[in-house]
């Protein structure tokens, strides 16, 4: 484990250390079954049998997992539970070669502060025989489980959920709390797999925002809110920006819960929201960004730029693509002043880094 964090911390350092200082990571205390989202993919093996687990490296391969010791263990339970289940309902797991079964995957994700579950069963179709009686004695069988959501998936794709849903029983997204906020999860919103560790991370990205509650704060990538939200008590306006429409909606919905009168939901591409407010002469106070993996795309960083704001918050899974980011933005006026990596992911080789950029001029 410590091997692990000193190389996470010198990758850390290799991709970004050349733009500002990079303080040490920020580990976890008790680093075990900290995921609360777990998918399995079921399938048929070599030898023609039916089994669930998770994809070999760069291959569609299954490899068998009954238990992960990263992984949420109820949530863990609750896939054995439904794989143990399907014979007696004569329910079949797809075949990706044949294209044929029903079963494709399982999703199951925790709410840590409510210790509530959602259940999202994947079909290859909308046809699921006795569906609401299967959904009744997996919740005999597993009271914990609050909604049950049948995701429907019926194309040749690698994505695991598909864009159509039924639900089965309960509300059909859990609620959870993240910095003293209420967040509603819906099966395909972006939350942060490890809840006491974003908590961690969020918490140093709005202390970095040094904000006095006079500030207009853009939330780009906002997903369904968290950090603009989390952040909203601190400042005078936050404006959440989510090309995702049904992330947006569920945004609104959060900002409602909170009552966070002070944040605005658009649903539109941050870049181009970005280059609009620079055109009609905008400004923002203080920009949080916390890009795919892929890192930003150019035109956002040119739209980033052409707005100006005093600081911007990076929030990075991928220290490679936040360096090449981190060059654009330093060549357009800014500079790195501080950032520091936290250990999101133990036991992988994946880490967060936080870091402030602050206008050249400032």
């Amino acid at each position: 484990m410590e091997d692990q964090l000193r190389d996470k911390q010198s990758y850390v350092e290799e991709c970004i250390g050349d733009y500002g200082p990079v303080h040490p990571i920020i580990r976890m205390k008790n680093p075990g079954r900290y995921r609360n989202k777990v998918t399995s993919v079921f399938g048929i093996d070599s030898h023609k049998k039916p089994v669930c687990g998770v994809y070999r490296e760069r291959s569609h391969d299954i490899v068998p997992v009954k238990d992960c010791l990263i992984e949420d263990r109820t949530a863990d339970q609750i896939i054995q539970t439904i794989f143990r289940l399907l014979p007696s309902f004569r329910l079949k797991v797809y075949d990706e070669k044949t294209g044929f079964g029903l079963i494709r995957a399982v999703q199951v994700r925790k709410a840590h502060a409510t210790h509530e579950y959602m259940v999202t069963i994947v079909t290859n179709g909308p046809v699921f025989p006795s569906r609401n009686n299967f959904a009744k004695e997996l919740v005999r069988l597993h009271p914990e489980i609050t909604t049950i959501v049948q995701n429907i998936n019926d194309r040749d794709t690698t994505m695991i959920l598909g864009k159509r849903e039924n639900v089965l029983y309960g509300k059909g997204y859990v609620e959870d709390e993240l910095c003293g906020k209420k967040f509603r999860i819906s099966s395909s919103s972006f939350y942060q797999v490890n809840s006491l560790q974003t908590e961690k991370l969020y918490r140093i990205a709005i202390d970095y925002a040094g904000l006095s509650g006079k500030e207009k704060v853009i939330d780009t990538y906002c997903g369904i809110g968290t950090i603009g939200i989390c952040a909203s008590d601190l400042c005078a306006q936050v404006i959440g920006v989510e090309l995702n429409r049904d992330a947006a909606a569920m945004a609104k919905e959060n900002a409602a819960l909170n009552n966070a009168d002070n944040v605005q939901i658009t649903a539109d591409d941050s870049g181009r929201f970005m280059a609009d407010l620079a055109s009609r002469g905008e400004h923002a106070d203080v920009v949080f960004m916390d890009p795919p993996r892929s890192g930003a795309s150019d035109e956002f960083l040119q739209s980033l730029l052409l707005l100006r704001p005093q600081k911007i918050v990076y929030i990075s899974c991928n220290p490679q693509t936040m360096g090449d980011n981190l060059a654009i933005l330093t060549d357009g006026g800014y500079r790195l002043k501080k950032a520091v990596p936290v250990d999101m992911f133990p036991y992988t080789r994946e880490v967060e880094t936080v870091g402030l950029l602050l206008r050249q001029d400032l």
